[in-house]
């Protein structure tokens, strides 16, 4: 077995080798390609240590000192201490860890700041915006009556005077702002000054951005929002969840809108490894390995555009990239599949105002997130610019092996100190 992970995977693979191969499948597969897409990184040892404890096992519905289980007293401190860390990290005066994604963190918020009919004013799902903000597939959408804001066909930048007008026009009771597929930074304050104008409340979806809020990297939303919302995957580190930020005067709603309203008991190993990643993100050196997301993924984006890829909104400000394949004439599905066979994992991605099917896609999206986390710099993220660029134009057996050299001299999971 892999020396990686110690005599606990031992027993899995005594006990249930199919699953073991799995796993060892995964690691070496996460090993031996690029990992670029956004929504991804590599958690260190310990989150992965908490994750597989024996917290597990414990049932705990409620919040610490109001459980309805016995035997909490353990998880309680879990608990209180992950908080009392985002509390202390984000400036935040109230903040929920049992949140089991990003999306059930939204469906939280939802339920504590609005009713089901009333207009949310989000941004669009092919601008940008997230499912869970007003997607007709989604609860967002059928349960609210969504109005979207695009971004400007020009710039492809969010126009701040068309979000007022909007809001102006239709008066929501909620403004959101955040997106999942958005390179440029978001003017907070240019939002908290137009939800305040037409009485509504503001949520930020801040799942892609909060572990650069945690390094410094990009400006906070916490000081002008009413509530965050945030993940804790991305380029925060943690695990696999969810988590809220807001202001005292809606803790309690905020509580009640996630236990008893939308979840039941909270994954406590899950907390407890969203603990150890806050504390992991309060250390001085996470604000460089934040920056350098961010460099890398500019640098990234300037390579890509050497290579005929534009960059959507003109480049990046964080950890994501955006790019319009059209000039080449290969999809975004396309360039999926060619990049995934020189192991180069990346996600197709619509730009605004695509003319293809979100299926198919005008364009990519790339992250920073993990190769960051491995070591890499701006050096790397031009050769890799150019493998993409090369794997894209359908080269994927001669890249494949370069990709394979690079991350030799650069291997997830095979030194520790880069989770320092």
């Amino acid at each position: 077995m892999d020396a990686f992970w110690g005599p606990d995977f031992d027993m899995l693979g005594r006990t249930d080798p199919e699953i073991a191969a799995i796993v060892l499948g995964e690691l070496d597969r996460q090993r031996s390609g690029l990992q670029l897409i956004a929504s991804e990184n590599f958690t260190s040892p310990a989150v992965l240590a908490a994750l597989g404890s024996t917290l597990t096992n414990k049932y705990a519905e409620g919040y610490p000192g109001a459980r309805y289980y016995g035997g909490c007293g353990q998880v309680d401190q879990a608990e209180e201490l992950g908080v009392r860390r985002a509390r202390e990290l984000f400036g935040a005066e109230h903040a929920n860890l049992q949140p089991h994604s990003g999306t059930a963190a939204n469906l939280a918020a939802y339920a504590a700041l609005v009713q089901p009919g009333d207009t949310v004013l989000a941004m669009d799902l092919p601008h940008g915006g997230h499912l869970s903000h007003g997607s007709r597939v989604n609860f967002s959408g059928k349960w609210f009556h969504h109005v979207g804001y695009p971004v400007r066909p020009d710039t492809e930048l969010i126009d701040y005077d068309e979000v007022r007008d909007l809001a102006l026009a239709h008066r929501p009771a909620l403004i959101i702002c955040g997106a999942t597929a958005y390179p440029r930074l978001i003017d907070f304050a240019a939002f908290r000054s137009i939800a305040d104008e037409v009485g509504a409340y503001l949520m930020v979806d801040a799942a892609h951005l909060i572990g650069l809020v945690a390094g410094l990297a990009v400006p906070s939303p916490v000081p002008h929002a009413d509530v965050v919302t945030c993940t804790t995957h991305k380029v925060l580190r943690g695990p696999r969840g969810g988590m809220i930020l807001c202001r005292a005067e809606l803790a309690r709603r905020v509580d009640k809108a996630v236990f008893p309203f939308t979840q039941g008991g909270p994954m406590m190993h899950v907390i407890a490894a969203k603990a150890v990643a806050l504390r992991e993100a309060s250390q001085p050196e996470f604000r460089g390995y934040a920056g350098q997301v961010v460099a890398n993924a500019r640098a990234l984006a300037e390579g890509l555009a050497a290579e005929g890829m534009r960059p959507v909104a003109g480049g990046t400000d964080t950890h994501l990239a955006l790019a319009d394949l059209r000039e080449l004439g290969v999809s975004g599905s396309t360039a999926e599949g060619r990049c995934d066979r020189a192991r180069i994992t990346l996600n197709k991605n619509a730009i605004p105002y695509d003319p293809e099917l979100p299926t198919v896609a005008s364009g990519i999206r790339v992250g920073t997130p993990c190769v960051t986390t491995q070591g890499m710099r701006e050096g790397e993220m031009r050769r890799i610019a150019g493998l993409i660029g090369r794997a894209v134009r359908d080269e994927p057996g001669a890249v494949a092996d370069e990709v394979a050299e690079l991350v030799r001299d650069f291997p997830a999971y095979g030194r520790q100190e880069v989770f320092a």
